[in-house]
């Protein structure tokens, strides 16, 4: 059997590598021995090829994409803005779903058969299924424009534009997992929970302190971005997870669990604190 989440030879594609989940996915996949070019705003650190990338403007995804090779095989997708107030809901749209998309489309022909595309959705995602109408009207529109005019046409439904990005990534990545089958391309997603990045501030402010507190108390803890990354390499690799497709994988510590199971009391799960 072939090694598992070996990277020798592989060349990956990845967005927001310079901070958070990103920069602990990028680390990882170059001591895994991929070839990494890593698209960003902002400069990329160690032994990758950076490459400045706005998402939130397709003539710069464009741009960068002519840049990159012409066999990629894999695409993770880690850039990401949070709500908060300091991005517009237009512009987290625009970066989290609108540019997202435009990227993976216009690198799915260069990936190929074995090869697989991960993005970061999130937990904030998971109540796509009540909006299933909207997703279905937002995928119709099928280029960075045509979104674009959706989202500013629908800002009832969009709200600040987080929870809706992210509900989008998680119906895209179920939606797309079934269209490429035939190429044998994979799209899966993971969806972390509550973890410690430099945007947790924005999140703060975004869900209000009562929110981001409960989550922490019924995880026990925030997550590290470095325990996110090896799922990223999990999903990606051909031998790990060969048949792994159209998945939006929560890793959440048991929140989600919890939530579900009506159990998130932490004082029932952990015990009266001191």
């Amino acid at each position: 059997m072939a090694a598992l989440l070996d990277f020798s030879g592989r060349t990956v594609v990845i967005t927001g590598a310079a901070t958070g989940i990103g920069a602990a996915t990028a680390s990882l996949l170059v001591a895994q021995g991929a070839q990494v070019h890593a698209l960003d705003v902002a400069p990329v650190g160690g032994d990758v090829a950076s490459l400045r990338c706005d998402l939130a403007d397709p003539a710069s995804i464009d741009e960068a994409a002519a840049r990159l090779p012409g066999t990629v095989h894999a695409l993770m997708n880690c850039a990401g803005v949070p709500n908060g107030g300091r991005f517009s809901a237009t512009d987290v749209m625009r970066v989290n779903w609108l540019g997202l998309r435009h990227l993976t489309e216009a690198l799915l022909p260069r990936i190929p058969s074995g090869g697989a595309v991960v993005h970061i959705a999130s937990t904030a995602g998971r109540n796509w299924p009540e909006r299933v109408g909207e997703h279905r009207e937002l995928m119709a529109a099928d280029s960075f424009d045509a979104g674009l005019a959706w989202v500013e046409a629908h800002p009832e439904v969009v709200g600040d534009g987080y929870a809706f990005s992210k509900e989008a990534v998680q119906y895209y990545t179920l939606w797309r997992a079934v269209q490429l089958l035939p190429t044998g391309v994979r799209m899966n997603s993971v969806c972390p929970g509550i973890t410690a990045t430099g945007i947790m501030a924005d999140f703060r402010r975004g869900l209000g302190d009562e929110i981001i507190d409960h989550a922490e108390a019924v995880a026990g803890r925030m997550a590290e971005p470095s325990e996110m990354a090896p799922t990223m390499l999990f999903l990606a690799d051909p031998v790990s997870s060969s048949y792994l497709n159209g998945v939006n994988l929560n890793i959440d510590r048991g929140t989600g669990a919890a939530r579900l199971t009506d159990q998130a009391d932490p004082g029932l799960i952990w015990g009266a604190q001191e």
